[in-house]
């Protein structure tokens, strides 16, 4: 089995088509769907776009990488290999992978140019990272490759060794069974949260402008409040609150 550096997939006698190693595929899809959360938030509720721009750029080295060079040296996927070393490879076919990995190049470009070089802030930038962020938490959470599922769409030879045998449509075990009263108890429980959040909402709520009220009069009275107290913080709170 001779490796070349510039090649999609690993060729195995055993299967058909060049293969890919999927349990590093999701480590290294969860470890960038992290990265990409914290950039994502830390843009969204501090509006600092520093760390979404690093995370752009990675992401774009990452699938330049693996789509035009060899998936073995992306940086995401040999910290998956790592993660998942003493594990079996599960194989899938590289060429749904490729497909999958082509878009989220395009994605990775479209918000290279948007964000980096035109540093322009908008609902685009907000759906695209949301799709990134989706994409990315179905392959790691889930297993599930959106962009393979996509490749079946658009290609007359439908994908191989999809991960877990969803290709092959394999019979289901006994542990993968399903029945009515399985529905109905998640149904059950879910209708039940939903119907109990109004109430704890509301009381939230109540609560919270209680609090801003209180909060309000001390600031306005400059009675100093007992966790400013209990941490020594007593003058820095008056300063603070022009209460000197």
């Amino acid at each position: 089995m001779k490796s070349r550096i510039f090649e999609f997939g690993t060729n195995m006698d055993e299967y058909p088509i060049p293969v890919v190693n999927e349990r590093e595929i999701r480590a290294g899809a969860g470890i960038m769907f992290v990265l990409a959360f914290l950039a994502f938030m830390n843009a969204y509720l501090l509006g600092d776009f520093f760390y979404i721009k690093l995370v752009v750029i990675a992401f774009l080295i990452e699938f330049l990488i693996r789509v035009v060079i060899n998936p073995k040296y992306a940086p995401f996927l040999v910290l998956g290999r790592i993660i998942t070393l003493n594990q079996i490879p599960d194989f899938s076919g590289a060429p749904q992978k490729k497909f999958a990995w082509i878009i989220g190049l395009v994605l990775a470009i479209i918000m290279f140019y948007l964000i980096v070089i035109m540093g322009i802030v908008g609902i685009i930038n907000l759906a695209i990272c949301f799709l990134c962020l989706t994409l990315l938490f179905f392959e790691s959470a889930f297993g599930i490759c959106i962009g393979c599922w996509l490749y079946n769409m658009v290609n007359k030879e439908k994908s191989k060794l999809c991960p877990g045998g969803a290709c092959e449509l394999p019979v289901k075990y006994k542990v993968q069974e399903l029945n009515l009263s399985h529905y109905l108890t998640t149904t059950i429980i879910i209708v039940f949260m939903v119907i109990i959040s109004f109430p704890l909402a509301n009381s939230h709520t109540k609560k919270v402008s209680i609090n801003n009220q209180t909060n309000r009069e001390n600031i306005d009275n400059c009675i100093v409040p007992k966790f400013a107290k209990l941490i020594g913080h007593e003058e820095k709170w008056r300063l603070h609150n022009n209460c000197q």
